[in-house]
């Protein structure tokens, strides 16, 4: 059950959540977390996802990256079509529980963005000029 798995913070005081050792991820509203996943070796940001309490769960139980996908309002399990499985090396959750951090290796051709990069993170926004300036591409490659 997964309210066994994963109990509520809000049954918890402030120090049992951010400094004990049991999971207790803060669903929001909608019931989910939010999920940054970086490369294990590089620590380069890849993409930032979402979790409901079926995905955390999966990804747990599995190793792989699973998450919850807003837009099509289905659970994903990253690589199943394309071949880029992430394979998760740890997993962290901030101290208010309320998000996950993946660090993964990919496989197949190691992307990970829709648009073919390996990072959905590839334009730059330019700040400190006073003005919303147009975006930079970072020059990293479509695969």
């Amino acid at each position: 059950m997964l309210d066994s798995l994963f109990p509520s913070p809000a049954s918890a005081d402030r120090q049992t959540v951010e400094e004990g050792l049991q999971l207790m991820p803060a669903f929001d509203a909608n019931g989910l977390v939010t999920c940054v996943t970086t490369e294990a070796d590089s620590g380069q940001l890849l993409m930032v996802a979402h979790m409901n309490a079926e995905a955390l769960r999966r990804t747990i139980e599995t190793g792989e990256a699973w998450y919850w996908s807003r837009s099509r309002r289905t659970l994903w399990h990253k690589g199943d079509t394309s071949g880029q499985i992430q394979t998760v090396v740890e997993m962290r959750v901030d101290c208010d529980q309320d998000a996950v951090w993946l660090r993964v290796k990919v496989a197949g051709d190691g992307g990970c963005c829709h648009t073919g990069r390996c990072s959905c993170f590839y334009r730059r926004v330019p700040v400190g000029k006073g003005v919303c300036e147009p975006l930079e591409k970072d020059g990293s490659a479509v695969t």
